[in-house]
This record gives structure tokens, sequence and C-alpha cells, in this order.
């Protein structure tokens, strides 16, 4: 059975940046480079071979409040669970599915059977062993309600149950056919956990996750800091890293640097060496560094939306829907938001993923006098003192909640001035986390804004299947969507091989979302990072466009 829902080529590919500048050094940011990597290893620097130890000092933008992949749907954690993770499975430098904790599998015949053949002499940084009994523990540990996964459970959700057939042979059964399986496992939520802390102490696994990976926790302050110890024994990474054997830095040092400005200012201060996610308004400024390499990097799958309620007024009506879509100069706002290194799109699924339908462009487009006809037309007709739309003497309100901030979000703020040209009071709703958490799961707002990454096209199920609204399992389809046509698409979609019949479900699939407008398409979903040319082989990771640190090392 083919299950290539992949991403192309210029996304998928292995970057890597193999700078050797000195401090005084005339070379452009992007042209540095000191070798190509070989199979033993790393390359070398001019003086002969890479250097061991020190510490990787990084700043990101938020920390995920859990460290346990299953249990957390954060940005973050694509970068994060590389440290500490390994999976079943990865994705080759083509963005074809490759060994890893698994060393080969069979898929039977009517696609719903995978038998994983693991690989031996694996080890959990507290000693346990990999097997697969351990790969069962973690399917369970994914979907165990106590974990309140809220994507590892959605992206196994076909999976039945399990045989273990031998220590290392592991029989997975699926409800149905399921074609993107193999490359959600690749993906870094999805790394292994210990089994015997699974067994003995999952609830440790949020603050002390122990994984097979090439780092280890040393010490967690959520909202503060994470440091990483380099895993003694370490040697199976995946053959794309190129690398064999443990890592060379001695450790990562990770830290909460919320305020942009002030990211970029440690940065090229030499604070940090790394950070995660660099401002948009600053990307310029260190482009022209020769110290710094800077990578603007698209994400498949979602684009960012601000996605609409469905389920409950204003946005039950379709109408109203189609008036906020036209309302919104989206060409604008990007340009205000991302200083000439975001890419708007007016569609509902990333253009760098496998499918997206280019045909889908153009329908939905900036127009605020069909808004103010769409809202003439749905009723909406009075207006109060300050300007705002009224029907039957209620404002039309659109609440959209947000973590709190000293800023309110550039973004909705943007949108807010764009809704109000057409008489919409959108009011943005700054809380705690945990609050918005708690409010995102019940259904109680009128749109949200966000996005959603993933190495398959599958994205447009998590995102709008009916089965994905939040019940019994944490589901990711925000805008209450519940269209059978849509779901028939999307259910053909993921069952079919990779070729012209998934092709043919995602373009409708595409169209369908069009005509329902579950929200108002914004611009493509950037990985934007930047680190110091004494830092060498920063590899960008096959699944998600992020920094991968296994074989970095530092020459001062």
């Amino acid at each position: 059975m083919n299950a290539s829902l992949i991403p192309p080529a210029r996304n998928r590919a292995v970057v890597r940046r193999l700078t050797a500048l000195s401090a005084v050094g005339l070379l452009t940011v992007l042209t540095g480079c000191a070798g190509t990597a070989g199979p033993a290893g790393p390359a070398s620097a001019p003086d002969g071979g890479p250097v061991s130890g020190g510490i990787l000092d990084v700043s990101i933008s938020a920390e995920p409040g859990c460290l346990d992949g299953h249990g957390i749907s954060a940005t973050q954690q694509q970068f994060l669970g590389r440290l500490i993770y390994d999976n079943v499975v990865t994705l080759d430098e083509n963005g074809d599915i490759a060994p890893y904790l698994a060393e080969s599998w069979d898929v039977s015949e009517d696609g719903r059977t995978y038998t994983f053949h693991l690989r031996q002499g694996v080890t959990f940084s507290d000693g346990s062993p990999w097997n697969a009994e351990v790969l069962g523990q973690n399917f369970e540990h994914m979907r165990d309600p106590a974990t309140k996964s809220p994507l590892a459970a959605a992206y196994i959700a076909p999976y039945v149950d399990g045989t273990v057939l031998d220590e290392y042979t592991f029989e997975a059964h699926l409800a149905y056919p399921y074609t993107p399986f193999l490359y959600t496992l690749a993906q870094s939520w999805l790394g292994m956990n210990s089994g015997k802390a699974i067994a003995e102490s999952p609830e440790t696994l949020c603050q002390e996750p122990i994984g097979t990976g090439p780092f280890t926790v040393a010490d967690y302050q959520p909202g503060q800091s994470i440091s990483y110890a380099k895993r003694e024994g370490y040697g199976w990474a995946p053959e794309w890293l190129e690398g064999d054997g443990e890592a060379y830095l001695d450790g990562v040092e990770v830290t909460l640097v919320s305020e942009p400005v002030i990211r970029h200012q440690s940065l090229v201060s030499g604070q940090y060496d790394l950070t995660e996610n660099l401002a948009p308004q600053n990307a310029a400024a260190v482009q022209a560094d020769p110290g710094f390499t800077y990578e603007n990097l698209p994400r498949t799958g979602s684009p960012y939306v601000l996605s609409f309620n469905l389920s409950r007024a204003p946005f039950d009506d379709l109408a109203v829907r189609q008036a906020f879509a036209a309302a919104v100069d989206t060409e604008a706002v990007t340009e205000s938001l991302g200083f000439g290194t975001y890419t708007p799109i007016d569609g509902f699924l990333s253009k760098e993923s496998k499918y997206y339908d280019p045909s889908v462009e153009g329908v939905l487009t900036h127009d605020p006098e069909r808004a103010d006809q769409l809202l003439d037309d749905a009723g909406w007709t009075g207006r109060d003192d300050e300007g705002f739309r009224t029907k039957d003497g209620e404002r039309l309100t659109v609440e959209v909640p947000t973590v709190e901030s000293s800023t309110p979000s550039p973004l909705l703020v943007q949108l807010q001035g764009e809704a109000r040209k057409v008489g919409f009071d959108l009011r943005i709703i700054q809380l705690p986390q945990a609050q918005l958490t708690e409010l995102r799961y019940a259904g109680d707002y009128d749109a949200l804004a966000g996005v959603w990454h993933t190495n398959t096209t599958d994205v447009l199920f998590i995102r709008y299947h009916s089965s994905e609204i939040t019940g019994e399992r944490i589901g990711q389809n925000s805008s209450y969507v519940n269209d059978p046509g849509l779901d028939g698409l999307l259910s053909t979609a993921r069952e079919a091989d990779d070729g012209p019949e998934a092709e043919e479900a995602y373009s409708k699939a595409q169209h369908r979302l069009l005509e329902i407008v579950p929200g108002v398409p914004l611009y493509e979903n950037p990985s934007q990072f930047a680190y110091a040319n004494t830092v060498h082989d920063v590899t960008v990771d096959t699944s998600h466009p992020v920094p991968v640190l296994t074989y970095a090392w530092k020459a001062e």
C-alpha cells in the first residue's frame, strides 16, 4: 500500500547550513560553507573536525507548559521534542518514510494492519528498553483520556489495538485504511516515551519526560527555562542526519524570552546562540548581518486562519461569515504584520502541502461593498451611535479570546480595524492560558485565531471533519463544521492510496470549504529562526521546518 501524503521537495529537503565564518568574516550570511557531511558524521570545521563540548543557549517565544509531546499541541514541541524523543519512523531528505526506531514495516493488502519490526539495542534514558510492548504502551498513552491529548490522540484515532508478536515485532490494527498513519508517527508530538514511566508514573512525564533521544531534561522551570544534557551512549539517529553516536554539545539551555525585541537584541548581542521564533520586523536586520543565518520556511498544513464558530451566532449564518471574509484586506494585514516575510493566502490549505489546488485562489477576495450587501441581506441593517451594525436591537458583536499579554495581539487589532469598516464589533478578550484552553474545549467563543501544522494533507480532516469536534476526545475542529458532504470527501481522501482518487477528493474538499467559509485564511504559517554562525551543522527537520541540534556544535 502506497502511503505518500508528502510535502513538496522544496519544503521538506534537509537544509544544512555549514557556515564557517570567523568573527571578522566578510562573507554574506547565506553563503559561508565548510564542506559536506559524510556518512560517519557532520561536516568538518576548517581545522579538521567538529568541536565537542559547550552549551548552546537558545531563546524561545513561548514554552509548552508540558514536555510530554502526547499531551500537548504546542508549536514549540516541533523543536523541543527533537532534543529528547525519537520516533517510530522518520521522513528522509526526499520526504519519504524511512527507518528510525522501526527498522522496517509491512502493510496488509487492505491497509488496516501495520507490522513494525523494531530496532534492537535502543534504551530510554531511565535505562528501560525499547521494544514491541513499549510501542503498544505509547499508543495507549496517546489515547488515554488522562493524557488529555489535543493532537496525538487525533492522529492515531483509527488505531484499534495491537499485538506483540515477539519482543521486537508489533502488529497495529486500524479500523479502516489510514494512509497518513506513518507520516503522523514521524512527527515530533508522537515521539516515544519510556514504557516504564508510562506504567509506573505517567503523571511525571510533563515535568520529567523520558525518551531515547540525544539529550535528556536536566531541569525544567515552567514559564522560565529548560536545561537539557547530552545523553551518554546515544547512537541511533536517523540516516538523514548523517551523524553517528552521541551529540557534540554538552547541553542546550532554553530560556523563555516572550518579547520579540528582546529576543532579537539578546541574539545579536551574543547572549543567545539561536532563537527559535525571530520576529518578522527583525528579519531584515539579521539577514544583513554576516554573523548570522536566518531562515524563513513555510510549514505545511493549515495556514493562519481566523476560525469562526459555526455552532452559534453570529457565524451560524453563512452570509455573516461571507461578509466578514469579504471585509478583510488579507494582503494589507499580512504586509503590516509580516514586514514582507509573510505570504498571504486565500484557501484553507498551505500551498506547500501535497494536493494543494491552485484553482481555489481568487474566491475569497477583499470586497467591502459585497460585505455591506451581505450584511444588509442578512438583516443587519441598523447602526448604533458608534457605527456598529444592529439587528433587533442587538449589536453585531464577535468575541475573540486570546492569551493575556502586555499588548493585544497585533493580528487581532488589525482584524478589529478591518471588520469595523463594515460594522462588526470585534472584541479582543485576553485571558490566562488555562482559562483560554477551557473556553476552547468548551466551544465558548465566537472566533479563534490560529494555525495547524502537520506533514500530511490530512490536516483538512483534523481541522474540519465532524468527528474532530471536541467530545469524549479533544478535537481540533474548532470551527464546529458539521457537513456530511465534506466528511465524505475527507474520509475518502484519508483512506485512498496516493494518487488520482486522493487528489480529486482533496481538491473537492478545498472547494467545499470555500463554500462553507469556516473562517478567514490569512497567511502561510512560517518557521522563522536565526542563529550565530559560530554554530555549525544546524539541520532543518524533515517533518517540521525547525532546527535540529543532534549534531550541531559551537566554534567560539
